[in-house]
C-alpha cells in the first residue's frame, strides 16, 4: 500500500504488485517521492506531475493509455518526458505529439467524488505538492 497525499488530503493506494512487478518495485525505490502536482494539457481530466529525463529504468509494463479515474501511471519516457499520470475523471493519456501510454502501478482508494476533489483544486487553485509513501504495517501485524 502507498499513502499518498495531496495539497491536504490524504489517500491510499494499492500497489500493482503483480501486474506491473518491475515498475513497483522501481517506484519503491524512489520513495519517499516529493513533488508538485499540476493539471494536465493533453489527456483530459488528470493531473500530473513531470520528471523531465529522470530515468525509471523499466520499459512498458502493464501500460495504458486509458487509465480509470484513480488508476496511477508512470510513463518511462521516450517519445516526451517521464512523469507520472493521476487521473481524476475522464481521460485518455496524451502529450503534445499525440496518444501515450503508461504503466499502471497503482490505484487510489477513492470515491469518484474525493478523486474529483482532486482535479478540482488542481485546476482553480494550482499546483499542489504531492507526497507518496509506502504506508507503515499496522502495529498489529506484529512489527
Amino acid at each position: 500500500m502507498l499513502d499518498i497525499t495531496i495539497g491536504d488530503k490524504k489517500f491510499k493506494a494499492t500497489l500493482e504488485e503483480n501486474a506491473a512487478p518491475r515498475t513497483v518495485a522501481a517506484i519503491r525505490k524512489m520513495l519517499p517521492f516529493k513533488s508538485k502536482l499540476i493539471q494536465a494539457r493533453w489527456s483530459g481530466q488528470a493531473a500530473w506531475v513531470p520528471m523531465g529525463d529522470f530515468e525509471v529504468g523499466v520499459g512498458f509494463e502493464n501500460q495504458t493509455s486509458h487509465p480509470f479515474p484513480g488508476e496511477i501511471l508512470i510513463y518511462t519516457g521516450d517519445l516526451s518526458e517521464t512523469e507520472i499520470l493521476v487521473p481524476y475523471g475522464r481521460c485518455t493519456f496524451a502529450a503534445d505529439m499525440g496518444q501515450l501510454a503508461g504503466n499502471h502501478f497503482a490505484t487510489i482508494q477513492a470515491s469518484r467524488a474525493e478523486l474529483m476533489e482532486i482535479g478540482e483544486t488542481v485546476l482553480w487553485k494550482g499546483a499542489q505538492d504531492i507526497l507518496i509513501e509506502e504506508s507503515e504495517l499496522p502495529e498489529r501485524f506484529g512489527i
